[in-house]
């Protein structure tokens, strides 16, 4: 499929997703459970035979250093999503840290397989366009569960189309078979690396959730609310003051919340997996990540 073309079905499906919204209440924020529900036990179906087994064989064979080195290189692929979508949402001062996030690991840090740039005080930040969507007005819409890819809604199905523009694995190469083998491979490897490494929390949650399907998609949703917000409640001033001074609205909370934050925003926890990575995985976007 021509870019081109990819862009007209991304622009289709935002169409698509701010019609069908409202569908999706406070109240019923998953109008299609039933064939979400068949769509989580398919993606289930196919962790539990290919994906699990592969994972265990990784963390089983893949020294420490090797596991933590793959992990880098793909967040630092992701940091290019990052640094565009922080700019698209106005976070100037965000996208500029990461940028010289990206400058330093990709180089001193062996094409990101050291993240040195956290130790030089250049924090790991999550945007995605889903993020920069909700974040200029637009709905999540419906939920939904992904083949393969795991929980998601109608707003950031379109986010993941288009930050796919920003994913640098697409621009090694003029020719579109070898870009997607490149693609394929390193996506598989990447779904495989998240896998591993929520294998030792898995029991816990699945013991946890008397429900994992409701358990996933109340997470997920929860995480995303977070994650648009900046981690706080939406200002109902908020888009007026935005075109006043042309700053982040979330750029100078107080003290406590900053300090809450970095802390949240620098942590690699199950919850931050959907930014390692523009892949998610079948087990729900690395158990809600993205």
């Amino acid at each position: 499929m021509s870019r081109l073309k990819a862009i007209s079905l991304a622009m289709a499906l935002l169409v698509l997703s701010g019609t069908l919204s409202s569908c999706a209440t406070t109240d019923n924020p998953d109008p299609l459970e039933p064939l979400n529900r068949r769509m989580f036990a398919f993606n289930n179906a196919v962790d539990e035979a290919v994906l699990k087994p592969l994972a265990a064989t990784y963390k089983e064979l893949a020294p420490e250093p090797v596991d933590k080195g793959i992990t880098n290189f793909f967040s630092n692929l992701n940091d290019v999503s990052v640094i565009a979508n922080g700019l698209l949402q106005l976070k100037f001062k965000q996208a500029a840290s990461d940028s010289g996030r990206f400058v330093i690991n990709s180089t001193l840090g062996l094409l990101g397989v050291l993240d040195l740039a956290t130790y030089f005080g250049y924090p790991k930040h999550y945007e995605d366009f889903g993020q920069t969507l909700g974040y200029w007005g637009v709905g999540s819409g419906a939920y939904v569960v992904l083949p393969f890819f795991g929980p998601s809604s109608l707003r950031d199905s379109v986010g993941r189309g288009v930050d796919s523009f920003f994913d640098p694995r697409g621009y090694i190469s003029s020719d579109d078979d070898v870009v997607l083998r490149w693609y394929l491979a390193t996506t598989l490897i990447d779904a495989i690396d998240q896998r591993a490494d929520i294998m030792d929390v898995e029991d816990v949650l699945d013991a946890a959730a008397l429900d994992p399907y409701v358990y996933m998609r109340d997470a997920y949703l929860q995480r995303r609310e977070y994650l648009v917000n900046d981690g706080a409640a939406p200002s109902e001033d908020e888009f007026d003051d935005l075109f006043e001074d042309l700053e982040d609205p979330a750029a100078e909370p107080s003290d406590e919340a900053t300090e809450n934050e970095q802390d949240s925003s620098s942590e690699e926890d199950v919850f931050a997996a959907e930014s390692v990575e523009p892949v998610s995985t079948t087990t729900g976007d690395a158990l809600i990540s993205d």
